[in-house]
């Protein structure tokens, strides 16, 4: 799924309208009608609806729905908020179709005065401003917008909270714009949505597709995708008859300090999990019984010193490296990482305490290979790139970083964004609030450790393991509840999220090549 700016869905809508063909009011008539499907579908008739409708075509589908909701028998109360008296096209025609509906009577709100007063019980459908708004909200639409954020009713947005910006929020009033409870928006997600600051306007959002033309979908370019499921299918490796653990990699994970084994233990435990034929694990002496009991399957390679990372041993047998998971960041484990830099000649992933040691240490940056990935959450990324005021700040930050140093930046968090060397930005649907626990970016560290060692390019590595990782959680909070979701269950269940996306491969009939869906 491709994530277009603003005036680029305009562009697809009037292309639809030109090239299906279909008129506007009908690709309208269209739309209306599956949002009220996702609306019967959830609510019953007996809540009393108001739908507040604004001059533009967002308001013109409100109005749709709320002929569309009384024709199934919800009580709908509508009101018109105009400034101006002026209305779209399509806004008019469905004024006048609701003004057809026996018994209906549209109130206008053109000033303070007329606002009406809103209880906790009703249902706020918000129709007032589109993807279009470019600007802040004011005058009476303000007024509007704070009497409904005030209410305590339940909202639901139709396309975008209205007030919020597709893009870019830094400028906005958050006091202008709608909180809704749920946001229905048509055919993509807005970009704004996947931001952390903008989640009490959106609420929780969802895609209503409305059949807008496929091909110049698939004609406009955009640097922001959403990774599929079936490309995740299509970078797994195959696994051969004759095959064996030599066929699937050697990784070398570097991690844990004293206190902090169970770091070393995770991401071990997660590459193995993810595929590679051997993991070994460079650990402190001190760790060498706690490995060795809990994780016989692993390959201990001990540092000289006995509580932390000061030295890495010989690179030269494994196919790839993870370091920074429980490393700490004492001077000899600076001093040996920088070491590890300068010798790494095979794919890399650097995470937590790699990435603080970076961020005190900024002359190090210059010695991350091209190609490396880096897997901060957001408080590890502001150390290496500087402090963002939002989301939106950060994303351009990342972006800018792995342009600038050709890696590969996954950026942690609900949605996780990869940000790749050539400016493309990508975005990960599957996870869940559950896997808010620690240990959690670890296991995610071990599993592109694990790709990477299976000969998988890094840009598919990274894709593949955050696909299957959410995933993974996923099946995870289904058995155990997000409350009790710890990161051992997160590796627990990766077997299921393998064959979750390996089914694709049978119904493509052989191994998919497309990144998106």
């Amino acid at each position: 799924m491709k994530i277009f700016p603003a005036e680029t869905v305009q562009e697809i809508d009037k292309y639809t309208i030109e090239n299906e063909p279909i008129a506007s009011i009908d690709l309208m008539e269209r739309a209306a009608s599956r949002l009220v499907d996702w609306f019967v579908r959830n609510y019953r008739p007996h809540r009393k609806v108001v739908v507040i409708a604004g001059p533009g075509n967002n308001g013109g589908d409100a109005l749709a729905a709320a002929r569309m909701l009384m024709n199934r028998n919800y009580r709908v109360s509508c009101y018109f908020v105009s400034s101006s008296g002026k209305l779209s096209e399509d806004c008019q025609v469905n004024l006048d179709r609701l003004g057809e509906v026996k018994g209906d009577k549209v109130q206008r709100i053109s000033s303070a005065n007329d606002i009406p007063g809103l209880n906790g019980d009703e249902l706020v459908i918000d129709g007032i401003f589109g993807s279009g708004l470019s600007r802040v909200v004011e005058g009476v639409y303000r007024n509007v917008i704070d009497m409904i954020n005030n209410s305590g009713a339940e909202v639901i947005s139709i396309d975008i909270p209205s007030g919020l910006f597709g893009e870019d929020n830094t400028e906005n009033d958050p006091d202008a714009i709608v909180r809704a409870a749920h946001t229905l928006t048509f055919q993509f997600p807005f970009l704004s949505f996947f931001f952390a600051e903008n989640e009490p306007f959106t609420g929780r959002w969802h895609v209503i597709y409305i059949g807008l033309h496929e091909e110049i979908i698939e004609r406009k370019e955009t640097p922001y995708k959403v990774i599929s499921k079936d490309f995740t299918a299509g970078v797994i490796p195959d696994r051969t008859k004759f095959s064996h653990k030599g066929s699937y990699g050697h990784g070398l994970v570097v991690a844990g300090s004293y206190g902090m084994m169970g770091a070393a233990l995770l991401s071990g435990e997660a590459a193995l999990r993810t595929g590679a034929g051997l993991v070994s694990i460079h650990i402190p002496a001190a760790g060498y019984e706690i490995i060795q009991t809990a994780f016989p399957e692993a390959i201990v390679s001990l540092d000289p010193h006995e509580r932390v990372f000061s030295a890495p041993p010989d690179l030269e047998k494994y196919d790839a490296i993870a370091a920074g998971p429980g490393l700490g960041t004492g001077s000899l484990t600076r001093k040996a990482l920088k070491n590890l830099l300068e010798k790494a000649k095979v794919p890399l992933v650097l995470d937590a305490d790699a990435l603080n040691i970076i961020g005190e240490m900024p002359e190090l940056v210059d010695l991350i290979p091209p190609g490396t990935i880096l897997t901060p959450h957001p408080l590890e990324f502001d150390r290496i790139a500087g402090t963002s005021g939002n989301g939106w700040e950060r994303h351009l930050k990342q972006k800018a970083f792995a342009e600038k140093y050709g890696v590969i930046v996954v950026l942690k968090g609900a949605y996780t964004g990869i940000s790749l060397p050539g400016g493309e930005y990508y975005l990960n649907m599957t996870g869940n609030p559950g896997m808010a626990t620690g240990g959690s970016g670890d296991v995610l560290t071990g599993m592109i450790l694990s790709f990477l060692a299976q000969g998988v390019k890094p840009v598919d590595a990274a894709f593949a393991a955050v696909y299957l990782h959410g995933s993974a959680g996923d099946i995870a909070a289904e058995k155990a509840g997000e409350e009790s979701l710890i990161a051992g269950d997160i590796i627990k269940q990766l077997g299921a999220a393998f064959k979750k996306v390996q089914a694709e491969i049978y119904l493509h009939e052989g191994r998919s090549s497309g990144i998106f869906q």
